[in-house]
């Protein structure tokens, strides 16, 4: 079985990941050319999220479903042609967006729609494997929560989360070591 692991790259790289670009159309285009040229079957998405509050900092979580939902379309102000959700089985829905959530209210209004967490390129992931016909899972760390500190959070919390994460996927068996 060709298994890729994959990550966002920038600040989320791995020795044993391919990095494919951060936000969905940077990872859109790249995970594109991967699957076009070495058609994997099954991608195993790595990297951080961020919680709307239910989920905890450095709690690991696996999903296979994923939104894209602006905070626009929440609140009834915008609609979309697209189908925003994909859904491979239950589980915890991350949605993405090229923009973070920093606002609590936002959060809580996220969270009213079942939505727990946010990661920028996981739809553009799910989209393009669904697209090839190819098997995927995120596995995530939560870093932070999409509040006013946001970023300071994923920056004081991301070094810890990538070697929790490395842990998770070395006791899953998905890696050997730590450089996979």
């Amino acid at each position: 079985m060709n298994i890729k692991i994959i990550s966002a790259g920038d600040v989320e790289t791995f020795d044993f990941a391919i990095p494919i670009g951060v936000g969905m159309v940077e990872s859109a285009i790249n995970l594109t050319k991967l699957c076009e040229f070495d058609r994997p079957d099954l991608l195993i998405f790595i990297g951080s999220a961020g919680s709307y509050g239910r989920l905890r900092p450095f709690e690991v979580i696996e999903s296979f479903s994923a939104s894209n939902i602006e905070y626009c379309f929440l609140q009834k102000k915008c609609y979309t042609p697209i189908d925003n959700i994909i859904s491979i089985k239950p589980s915890i829905l991350i949605n993405s967006s090229n923009y973070i959530t920093t606002n609590k209210t936002i959060s809580k209004a996220y969270l009213s729609f079942g939505i727990d967490g946010e990661n920028m390129e996981f739809y553009s992931v799910m989209k393009v494997a669904k697209e090839f016909g190819i098997g995927v899972i995120g596995i995530f760390v939560i870093t932070n929560y999409c509040f006013e500190e946001a970023h300071k959070e994923y920056l004081q919390n991301i070094k810890k989360a990538k070697k929790i994460l490395i842990e998770y996927l070395m006791d899953k068996k998905l890696i050997k070591d730590n450089n996979g």
